[in-house]
This record gives C-alpha cells, structure tokens and sequence, in this order.
C-alpha cells in the first residue's frame, strides 16, 4: 500500500481526494493530511510517506498591491521548503498542484509549447515554485507538476460558484459560444490517484473530455432550476471588444483551454 501526505488539510482538493479514496474502497493508497498555515507539517515525519501532494496555497483571494510579499512566501517559497523537506526524507515523489493561471491572459489553445507568462500574484507565485520545485528532480526524487483549469463540483470555490450565482439572476444571455477547459473534481481526483499510483513525473493538464462553452452552461444551469433562457443574437462584435477592456468579460466569454491530446 502506497501513503500519500496531502499538504493542505483544510483543502477542497484535499479534502475530495481523501473521500474519493474512501468512497471507492481503494486498498492500495492510504491517506493522511497536514496543515501547512499553522506549522503543524514540521512536526510530521515525512519518511514514512511513498508521495507527498502538496495543495496548500493562497487562492481565491481579491488580489491588492501589498499582498505580493505574502503570495510570494506562501505560494512560492513555502511550497519548495516543503518539497525540499520531503527530498531529504526520502520521499520518492512529489506532486505540486499548480494553475492554469501561469498562462496569465493568454487565450486561445494551450499547447505544450504555450510558455508561461502569469500576470496576478498568484500565478506568478505558483509558476516560480514550478520552478524551483523542478530543480530538485533526480532519479530518486520524482517531481509532478499540475496545471488544473477551473475545477467545478460540489462545494467548490472559485469562479464556478460565480457562474452559478450568474445563472441564477440572469433570464437573457447573449447567444456567445467560446471553449473553456474545466476538470470536475472527481475527475481531478481521480487523475491524482493515478499521478499516485504509477510515481508519474512532469507536467499534467488535467480535464474534462468536453471543453464548456459559458454560453451552453449557463442555459442549461438555469434547466435544472426549472427556468428558461432568452438568448440574444447580434452581440458578437460588442463582446470581443468587451473582452479586451474588461477582465470579467474576459474570464466569461473568452476561449481559453487546453490542447485536447495534452495530458
């Protein structure tokens, strides 16, 4: 039996992966978890465990100038700490759970030739201990990176909840169609068992096999509410111009989404 340590008790991720495991009777992977806010992750002795997962970071947060220093230390340097911690113990694999937000405003399809250029705190943040976390990989010492797109299913934060609550209050939509990667959780669970499993190396894209189109989403959200959709034609030009000005417009309508093939 493989033990993996989740870095990040108090995850989302983190805690769907356990019960993931646990609802499916998995008997070849054990499971335990510690938080890394509060320090508790120096007190655990990481030689016992086959893989470390490291989901703890600053995420979902209203980004303000004066918060770099504290992304930078939590995100970045704190995440390589620990992987350096796991290095010496032993640990024979790493997995650091990394976002599609290193690719910062890019849209379009993402290959894996599409370098990197993040534009928040947080991307920036994840993108420098990608980095330096990488730097570590030897033959004994596996490394994982993953760059989920926006995860969706129950209890989930983040920009899903958004467009729920959007669906909620909005009778009339603009008939735009775009292309967006998204990975539901069970699906992403899923893919780290396996990450898990087979000590997997490199980086990982992980998604659903259906890109979502907002436009699509939206109706059919407001389906299972019992409510119908007005669509309305003819916005396409105000729209594109939309998205170039407007941040919010870009995360709804723009296409943004991983190359099909990529892993």
């Amino acid at each position: 039996m493989k033990k993996v340590l989740v870095i990040g008790a108090h995850s989302y991720i983190g805690l769907k992966f356990k019960e993931y495991v646990l609802a499916n009777d998995v008997n070849d992977l054990s499971v335990d978890m510690v938080s890394a806010s509060d320090g508790a992750w120096r007190k655990v002795d990481f030689s016992g465990y086959d893989s470390v997962l490291h989901l703890s970071g600053i995420v979902h947060r209203k980004e303000k100038k004066n918060m770099e220093a504290l992304y930078n230390e939590v995100n970045h340097k704190l995440a390589v700490e620990i992987a350096v911690q796991a290095k010496k113990s032993n640990v024979r694999q790493f997995i650091f759970m990394s976002t599609a937000a290193v690719y910062g405003s890019y849209t379009g399809c993402i290959t894996k030739d599409t370098i990197p250029k993040p534009t928040t705190f947080y991307g920036k943040s994840k993108l420098a201990a990608e980095q330096d976390i990488i730097k570590l990989q030897d033959d004994e010492f596996k490394v994982a990176i993953v760059r989920p797109p926006m995860v969706y299913g129950e209890g989930c934060k983040g920009n899903y909840p958004r467009l729920v609550k959007l669906a909620k209050y909005t009778p009339i939509f603009p008939e735009f169609h775009n292309k967006r990667s998204v990975v539901n959780i069970s699906c992403l669970c899923e893919s780290l068992y396996e990450f898990v499993l087979k000590e997997d190396e490199g980086l990982f894209y992980p998604q659903d096999g259906v890109y979502m189109d907002t436009c699509a989403e939206i109706v059919k959200m407001r389906k299972k509410m019992g409510r119908n959709t007005i669509l309305l034609k003819g916005f396409g030009i105000l729209i594109k111009l939309g998205i170039i000005y407007i941040e919010s417009l870009n995360k709804l309508f723009d296409d943004l989404y991983y190359e099909s093939n990529l892993l």
